[in-house]
This record gives C-alpha cells, structure tokens and sequence, in this order.
C-alpha cells in the first residue's frame, strides 16, 4: 500500500488513550487505557450514514457514506467541483456493489489499517510523555511530547514519535475531543536519501459523540511536507469534514445502504 502518514495518523488518533493522572502512574494508566479503547473499539459494530467533505491537495469530494455489514457504499454528489449527475450516483454504486473484488479489496485495506492502528497504539505508553493542563468547560486538558528514551522500531513509529501537542478530553466519558500537533523535527528516510517529513507539519483532529457510548471524528486536518529522491514533493495535505450522523439498523445489507444514500435529498 505504501506509507501514507495522514491515514495511519487518522487510525491512531481516534484510537489514543483518554487521560493521565498523574506523572507517576502514567505508564500504568496508560496500559489500562490502550486495553479499554481497543476493547471498545472490538465491542462497537454500529453503522452509520454521514455526510463528508474531503479535500485532498486540489482534488475535492463532497459525498455521503453508508455502512453496511460487509463494507460502506459511497454516493458521490461533487467532485472537484463538479456537480455529478443522479444517473452516474447509481451507476457507480451498482457497480460497486456488484464487484466482488472491489469490495474485497475495501475490507482488506480497513483490516490493513486496524491492524497498524492497533500496533501503534500498543507503543503509546513508551513512546510519549504526557502531562495534565488544566480544564476546559467539560474537558481534561493533557500535553504530550516524545519520550527521549523511546525507540521506534519502524518508519511509521518514527514518524508517530516526533509529535508534540495537546489534547481534550470529556471528563465524564473520558473520551477524546480533540487532538493537535505538530512535528517537532524533521524525520528523515533511509538517512535522506530517499526523502524526509519536514519539521512543522500539523494534525488537527476532531471528535464528538454520535450515539450511546459513540464517539466519532467529525473533522480531519492534516499537513504534512517533505521531498523524496530528487525534487519529488512528499504531500500529506488533508481537510475532511464529516456531518449529519444517523445510525443505521446493525444488519443493513450494501443494497439497503444504497437505499439510504438514495433518500438523501442533497
């Protein structure tokens, strides 16, 4: 698949751990915390119909998502700019659904993408140092920076390693509400010789509940810039905003999904 460091970020971040008590139980609390989002994570199958906006770069789309119980469907209103016609929406969702290793292929990719999510999650107690901030309205304020004792044992763990920020948490519900950082350094590939992430980029992720014990990222920011081999720009430039949740029943089938986007009126 190749390393994309905006979606590994986006898995990452909706999977951190929640808060820290103190400095000195904040590798135990941690360890708890990594145990209790994954068990959560494992224990939610609700599916849910929304509204996105993702810029990518100069491409843009503007479309709303469907889960099914074996995949989620796409029904694509704009793309770069482009107003796409009703009769293209369904042509390309019937195909979709007809096209088995299409669909295959989506699955494969979400399990690629727990899989590494939950490889770096497992690295969260070492690889950072975190510390409390203060409150905001009805959230814990914690800073986080990278443990200077941590070494990361692959690219994407080096990349994950050299962030700094800060993060919000519910106080009731100890859930994420927001996210940002930024890379504290630049980190380099195979020495520099085949490119490096440039020391600035950003993430801003946000989160909010969406129905019992839900918590889901409503807004994606992430700008990350660098160069590989000669004059080739590495591009991570990402803004996506997700609306209008409504659940769905937890057996919908992809036929019954098209169904749903098709009921939108915009």
């Amino acid at each position: 698949m190749g390393f994309r460091p905006g979606r590994f970020l986006l898995w990452v971040i909706a999977l951190l751990p929640t808060a820290i008590c103190s400095a000195e139980d904040a590798h135990q609390f941690v360890q708890q915390a990594v145990q209790t989002e994954l068990a959560r994570d494992r224990d939610d199958h609700s599916l849910w119909i929304y509204l996105e906006t993702d810029r990518k770069g100069d491409r843009s789309v503007t479309q709303w998502v469907a889960d099914a119980r074996d995949g989620s469907l796409h029904r694509v209103l704009e793309s770069n700019g482009q107003m796409v016609p009703e009769p293209e929406q369904r042509r390309k969702m019937d195909s979709y659904i007809l096209d088995s290793w299409a669909r295959s292929r989506q699955r494969k990719s979400q399990q690629n993408d727990d899989e590494q999510a939950t490889e770096l999650l497992n690295l969260l107690p070492q690889a950072f140092v975190w510390t409390r901030e203060g409150e905001q309205g009805n959230c814990s304020l914690l800073h986080f920076k990278p443990n200077p004792q941590f070494r990361p044992p692959d690219l994407e763990s080096r990349v994950f390693a050299a962030m700094e920020g800060e993060m919000a948490v519910d106080k009731e519900q100890h859930r994420i509400a927001s996210l940002r950082g930024r890379l504290i350094h630049d980190v380099k590939i195979a020495g520099g010789l085949l490119g490096s992430l440039s020391a600035g980029g950003t993430f801003d992720v946000e989160r909010r509940q969406t129905g019992p014990g839900v918590w889901q990222i409503t807004e994606t920011h992430v700008h990350i810039q660098g160069h590989a081999l000669i004059f080739k720009t590495i591009s991570e430039q990402e803004d996506d905003v997700k609306s209008e949740f409504r659940q769905l029943p937890g057996n919908t089938t992809m036929q019954q999904s098209e169904g749903e986007l098709l009921a939108e009126k915009k």
